[in-house]
């Protein structure tokens, strides 16, 4: 898959969602709590719309917290309203900007986890192939993850994805051979720590990757 591509189409895609939206919608709580609709999208502008220079003096001010930087930055763009988001999401789609050690597959990891984040909360249905979520799966599982996305060693299971072929054995020992099954997005969100598709875990490895989503 080129991802790049790829990305460009899902960020087209959001555009398309979100032009549906009501000014309702659009004050809606996401899954992340630090956002409504609105600001999470200003937060998917990111990263097609920023510079080395505005990247580094925002960290400075973050401290160094990746939570922080994002909140931050995401915060400059919200002051925009949401048709000008929305045209922006669309007119920066093919931008490439990505960032260091993690690059493109990051923002693309990013606008398909928030597209969940904003419509599970709306009660609106993913429309997006399960196979899109192959490369950020592939992420998800390795040690750049932790960069920014997760707080640390996923549980030593078997990840199994229902709905594509795609597994994965993380870490040894007698544990590991413990499997959770699930579609793909459900164990991205789970991997992600978000709650609301934790029901639809299953096999011998569930009940510890629930546990650790939700610690």
């Amino acid at each position: 898959m080129d991802i790049a591509a790829a990305l460009a189409d899902e960020r087209r895609a959001i555009a398309d969602r979100l032009e549906t939206l009501t000014p309702e919608q659009w004050r809606v709580q996401t899954l992340c709590p630090a956002w409504d609709v609105h600001g999470l999208v200003a937060h998917l502008v990111v990263p097609c719309d920023f510079s080395t220079v505005e990247l580094v003096t925002t960290m400075v001010r973050a401290r160094g917290n990746p939570d922080r930087l994002s909140v931050l930055m995401a915060a400059r763009r919200a002051e925009r309203s949401s048709a000008e988001l929305v045209a922006l999401l669309r007119e920066k789609a093919d931008s490439r900007l990505a960032p260091p050690i993690i690059g493109i597959v990051g923002p693309y990891t990013d606008a398909l986890v928030h597209q969940q984040d904003i419509l599970i909360p709306l009660g609106l249905t993913d429309e997006r192939p399960p196979a899109r979520w192959r490369p950020s799966l592939d992420f998800l599982v390795s040690a750049k993850a932790r960069i920014g996305f997760l707080p640390g060693r996923i549980p030593a299971l078997r990840y199994v994805a229902t709905d594509l072929d795609w597994s994965h054995d993380a870490g040894s020992g007698p544990q590991a051979r413990d499997a959770v099954h699930a579609p793909a997005a459900a164990l991205a969100l789970a991997l992600l720590r978000r709650e609301p598709r934790l029901d639809e875990l299953a096999g011998p490895g569930a009940e510890t990757l629930r546990e650790w989503a939700r610690a």
